[in-house]
């Protein structure tokens, strides 16, 4: 069985500081916070556990910034989402999961193009 890495950037872990900042005042945060724990343990046991995104929906910053391969979307309470991208690893027996960010749900519309 392969060993699974996972990593956040820089964007995704400020949006993970931030809910454990205010999970404890705030049930939405909290509900949040929670679901994202949860799902990154059934992301380590199940790489592809998220719905893929096709190649030509990927967006663009991501592929630039990221030189993605494939995208993934798994949705979280009050219409948040986390993506996430499965990178090869330096190791090569290892998956390194890498969270893109974790956004809200205008956003996400907003970074996918959709439109009101």
């Amino acid at each position: 069985m392969k060993h699974v890495s996972v990593s956040l950037t820089p964007e995704a872990y400020e949006v993970y500081q931030h809910l454990l900042s205010f999970a404890q005042d705030s049930k939405q945060d909290n509900a949040i916070l929670n679901a994202f724990l949860q799902k990154i343990e059934l992301i380590k046991k199940t790489p592809h556990y998220g719905q893929a995104i096709a190649k030509n929906l990927i967006p663009i910053e991501y592929k630039r910034d990221y030189d993605l391969k494939n995208l993934f979307r798994v949705e979280l309470p009050h219409f948040w989402r986390m993506l996430y991208t499965l990178m090869p690893s330096d190791k090569g027996i290892e998956i390194a999961i890498v969270v893109l960010d974790i956004i809200d749900h205008k956003r996400y519309d907003k970074l996918f193009g959709y439109k009101k």
